[in-house]
């Protein structure tokens, strides 16, 4: 019997048929290892994977800021059941994706639509007109599929960056509920899709696949994958599996999510919202709905009041923060809520509150993610949230001061550059370490010069110079003296 099994039965949870643990299951899935390899790689600060130890100093998650209402759900054919949101940056452009649905019914009824809206900043969006399909008697709105129960209930479109991809393949989505199983698509534009194969490429027993089952290239795993939500002991659980070709897929795998040196507590995880951090191509960063049943705050008045559909207040939810460097771990290092409900009403009923799928650049500093408002209400919409560049988490030493040490670690490139801000009295001094943790000539900490400011790159120096060329593929710790100051991510340039 596997640790992992041990652990499950422990913890009262089910293993369902169908599920594996095997970590070899998961291509390029590398093993836990003492010494880093970073080579010229960017690391966020966003689990303990480069840190060693901390002393006053800690580790917090940052909560992204309020940019207000970019999307109304207000077209006939869209409605206060609009869900399952994907955004996409394809070159100099934005596309958004969303099931239109104005009235509730059973997953992928004939109702359902998958509807586009587009943009130049990922700020200003606009719905297209591109006439494909016949919508209450008219072609001119906005939707790319329509008649095609029940794969508009959670259609999930990505951009494959799969090198030497055909055209025709450019993008793809997985599509499908628990009666039929999951469909792989594709198209060339983003517009028209067609099926790759009419059988289910992932059978629905014993799957749920009822919220979005999300896929995207790994070029650091080398494969596809692709997330979705399972149950485990009537909880409700996310599963991955990996293919070489989009349409052969892997048994699935179960997620383990971690906390610390130990399993994290046990919530209902429902849209999982996993890809791949734009700006580090290894790290997965997860925007998931932690969904609380039963967890009413609003009573039956106050329903009325706000006009939420019957049924759809009785339980609440919000984002959490999960992030994974492949395989079949989530590491679970914030157990607070990344995203909190806004205030009023409107913000505590069923199932709102869901982050859109993807995070995209939207300024030289500044990336957006989307959150779902007044789910089941007439005024359903979509809001928009930024954080900085690499900002979901960092270091933070207070004015008192204090350190962090790294694992060891290996780099390539010549520059150590760091995301970082500081306050006016503030700052951060950084001293390169051998193995054993002796100083090393010319990078101990009385010759580094601090670094005060607010930057998203900026290069460490010692007495002035900033080459580390000469450490290059050895075996060094990273020292950071800080005060007053935050540390988001580094790289070896």
């Amino acid at each position: 019997m596997t640790p992992r099994i041990i652990v499950c039965l422990i913890l009262g949870l089910a293993i369902p048929a169908g599920w594996a643990w095997a970590e070899d299951l998961a291509p390029g899935a590398a093993a836990d290892s003492q010494i880093r390899e970073l080579g010229s790689r960017r690391e966020l600060f966003v689990d303990h994977f480069l840190i060693e130890r901390l002393d006053r100093a800690q580790l917090v998650l940052n909560r992204p800021k309020d940019e207000g209402i970019v999307l109304e759900f207000d077209k006939p054919w869209e409605g206060r059941f609009c869900a399952c949101v994907t955004i996409l940056k394809d070159a100099d452009r934005y596309r958004m994706y969303y099931r239109g649905e104005p009235q509730a019914g059973p997953d992928g009824n004939k109702g359902e639509v998958t509807c586009t809206a587009e943009s130049a900043d990922a700020v200003h969006w606009t719905k297209p007109n591109v006439g494909l399909f016949e919508v209450a008697g008219s072609r001119d709105n906005n939707v790319i599929l329509a008649g095609a129960a029940p794969f508009s209930h959670n259609f999930s479109p990505m951009i494959d960056t799969r090198p030497g991809v055909p055209g025709d393949q450019r993008y793809k989505a997985m599509a499908g509920v628990h009666t039929s199983g999951l469909a792989a698509f594709a198209s060339a534009d983003g517009l028209h899709w067609r099926k790759l194969q009419e059988k289910p490429v992932l059978e629905s027993k014993p799957f749920a696949f009822d919220s979005q089952n999300v896929s995207f290239w790994s070029p650091s795993e080398e494969c596809y994958v692709c997330y979705f939500r399972t149950w485990n002991n009537d909880v409700r659980w996310i599963s991955r599996t990996t293919s070489r070709d989009y349409v052969n897929w892997t048994p699935p795998v179960a997620m383990e999510f971690r906390h610390g040196d130990g399993q994290a507590p046990i919530e209902h995880l429902y849209t999982n919202q996993t890809g791949v951090y734009f700006r580090a191509e290894h790290l997965y960063v997860a925007t998931a709905a932690r969904f609380m049943p039963g967890r009413q705050v609003i009573s039956d008045e106050q329903a009325k009041a706000i006009n939420v559909a019957p049924d759809y207040f009785k339980d609440i939810s919000d984002v959490v923060l999960l992030t994974s460097r492949g395989g079949n771990r989530y590491d679970r290092t914030f157990m607070e809520g990344f995203f909190r409900p806004g205030i009023g009403l409107k913000n505590w009923v069923s199932r709102t509150n869901y982050a859109a799928l993807n995070i995209v650049q939207t300024g030289p500093d500044e990336m957006s993610f989307y959150v779902q408002n007044d789910y089941a209400q007439p005024t359903a919409r979509l809001r928009r949230f930024t954080l900085r560049l690499d900002g979901f988490a960092s270091v933070r030493a207070d004015y008192d001061g204090g350190e962090m040490l790294t694992r060891p670690l290996t780099f390539s490139g010549k520059r150590l550059s760091i995301n970082f801000a500081t306050s006016a009295p503030g700052g951060i001094r950084v001293e390169i370490q051998d193995a054993s943790g002796k100083p090393i000539p010319g990078y101990a900490l009385a010759e580094a010069d601090e670094l005060i400011g607010n930057e998203i790159g900026r290069s460490v120096s010692w007495k002035g110079r900033q080459d580390v060329g000469p450490l290059a593929g050895k075996t060094v710790r990273l020292r950071f003296v800080m005060k007053d100051a935050d540390l988001y991510s580094l790289r070896f340039e």
